[in-house]
């Protein structure tokens, strides 16, 4: 956690307190400040004692004794502390509440352990107990390399013996399992890694990394499913050791369904698949990721088609609002993209998810999870906004990166989400008429306002297309056209080129303006990505295979099957390899 504090915007840089390669006492102890205080409100000590005065730790009796000012101290709550490691003080502490760990460790001749009066090094935060690996939109997969490379790295985490060169000579493996001795003198031990979820493509994504005997793509869907189960079982035949299933099962993440025939169709898939593979029935469980309308608003029908292996529910608003503009596309323009985000139909289609989650009894059993916070380098407006994941019945949340997760993990201490559940049970289903209120413009917008949500499509879709097509990089951080680094996608892809095809048709723009916006914007991209080498400019001739695909999307983009991008990003990184072999 005070490396999460350290190295963002969480803490502020005012006061000398600046972030540098090297370590600097002055937000070192900012760090601290804000480390005590979470301290404080979670794991309270008794007789009003605060962290800040903390000079050591020791483990009597089997209780923990806190060292306030060669005073000794008790937790307010003796059963929040579960584990300690010691030689002969104690060098770790472990503490539980909500049902998540925090270990704080000690280490006094450490560089930021002897800057603190108890030694305190750092405080590990339970957090991102569950990932997902994926084979769909963080990855840019077009062909059988590309995806016996994806294939490759699911068997390595898979049995475990994945590795990744950091510099320097380090090389990073995966975790073993972590042990303390727990206060009565027995042994406690936690995973050291993740339950990893897999997700699979959509079934509406072909390749040619397996075809038929005439040529024909296969559905990708099929071969990610029947590919990553099979390497599953590295994990699931495994005796011991590091396992990442703790119940025999895996968990499989399915994107982009449309309604409960969809999800039906899947399930006997899955089935067909665990009789290939001489697999258990339902050893193969199934995320539900409810992102598109006519699964929104059948939800529980979704649910009951894959009762046995439900595990995960998740809304997706950005695939979620690109299908809701391209569903909707006659019904008449749309209002700007920031807008939309706060019509009635948006809290509607979140609180439907999780009253479906909660009416099917599925927490305590699998996760209700709430989407993406789609700004990486503003962890300091994410610390104040996303316990509003927890707060509305959700008990996971997304977020771009592990940094993320240890801070978001602090939304769960100050919400009990067993608790909040409770309370939201007791309230009326969500009325899926609400999902249906179509976020229509009824507004006259200002020359000002059409000209700036235009720049901001053409710049998002532009600054996405050159990495996926040029680099081949499904996922990563884009600038915005204030320069703002945010997450981008295939979903938020799909949100800015329907949107501008939706002014398109509805002429709220000419497609003259589209094209000068386009060209304004290449150059906006180039600048913001002049210090890669290996960039390739788009101005000023703007004739490139990256800016012809976004002209694609937008301008065929009414056409395109529900606003899908998959197959034109494909192309056209297929067409930018053969053009530029590596």
């Amino acid at each position: 956690m005070m490396d999460a504090l350290y190295g963002t915007d969480a803490v502020s840089e005012e006061g000398g307190a600046i972030k540098s390669k090297q370590y600097n006492p002055v937000r070192g102890q900012r760090v601290f400040e804000q480390t005590h205080g979470f301290l404080d409100e979670f794991f309270p000590l008794a007789d009003g004692a605060t962290y800040q005065d903390v000079t050591g730790f020791l483990v009597k009796d089997g209780k923990l004794v806190v060292l306030v000012e060669n005073k000794e101290v008790a937790l307010k709550d003796g059963a929040q502390f579960v584990g300690y490691t010691a030689s002969p003080e104690p060098t770790s502490v472990l503490l539980l509440q909500n049902g998540m760990h925090f270990e704080i460790k000690v280490d006094r001749y450490s560089t930021v352990g002897k800057t603190h009066p108890a030694g305190v090094e750092d405080v590990v935060v339970e957090s991102a107990m569950s990932a997902i690996a994926d084979c769909e939109d963080s990855v840019a997969a077009v062909d059988a390399e590309d995806k016996a490379n994806v294939y490759a790295t699911w068997t390595g985490l898979m049995k475990g013996s994945l590795t990744a060169p950091m510099g320097g000579g380090k090389v990073r493996t995966m975790n073993p399992d972590k042990t303390w001795t727990k206060p009565d003198g027995g042994e406690i031990s936690l995973p050291g890694r993740v339950v990893l979820l897999i997700r699979n493509v959509g079934l509406h994504v072909y390749t040619n990394a397996v075809t038929l005997q005439d040529g024909t793509e296969i559905p990708e869907s099929m071969l990610d499913l029947a590919i990553t189960s099979l390497a599953a079982m590295h994990d699931l035949n495994k005796n011991g050791g590091q396992q990442n299933s703790r119940t025999g099962s895996m968990y499989i993440v399915r994107p982009k369904m449309h309604g409960p025939e969809e999800v039906a169709f899947v399930n006997d898939l899955f089935g067909k698949v665990e009789d290939m593979l001489g697999l258990k029935r339902y050893t193969l469980k199934m995320g539900i990721m409810d992102e598109e309308r006519r699964t929104s608003v059948n939800l529980y029908e979704c649910m009951r088609e894959a009762q046995n292996r439900v595990v995960f529910i998740n809304t997706g608003f950005l695939d979620r609002t690109g299908d809701e503009i391209h569903t909707s596309m006659e019904a008449g323009p749309f209002l700007p993209k920031a807008e939309i985000k706060q019509q009635p139909w948006i809290q509607a289609y979140e609180d439907n998810n999780v009253d479906c989650g909660l009416q099917t009894e599925l927490s305590g059993k699998g996760q209700i999870g709430k989407g993406m916070w789609a700004a990486p380098d503003n962890m300091k407006q994410m610390l104040k906004e996303k316990i509003g994941h927890p707060m509305s019945g959700a008990n996971t949340a997304w977020v771009p990166s592990p940094t993320a997760a240890t801070l978001h993990a602090m939304h769960y201490h100050r919400c009990n989400v067993q608790e909040r559940q409770a309370e939201l049970r007791g309230r009326p289903r969500n009325n899926v008429d609400g999902i249906l209120q179509v976020p229509l413009l009824k507004r006259k917008l200002t020359p000002e306002e059409i000209h700036a949500e235009l720049k901001n499509n053409a710049q998002s879709l532009l600054g996405y297309m050159v990495r996926w097509v040029q680099m081949g990089v499904g996922c990563s951080k884009v600038p915005d056209a204030n320069d703002v680094q945010l997450m981008e996608d295939r979903a938020t892809l799909r949100i800015s080129s329907q949107h501008i095809a939706n002014w398109l048709h509805h002429k709220i723009v000419s497609k003259e303006e589209v094209m000068k916006a386009l060209k304004d914007m290449a150059a906006v991209v180039d600048r913001q990505n002049a210090n890669d080498p290996s960039y390739k400019p788009m101005a000023p001739h703007c004739n490139g295979l990256e800016f012809q695909a976004a002209c694609d999307i937008v301008f065929k983009g009414q056409d395109i099957p529900n606003g899908y991008t998959e197959g034109l990003l494909t192309d056209f990184r297929r067409a930018y390899k053969a053009k530029f072999p590596a």
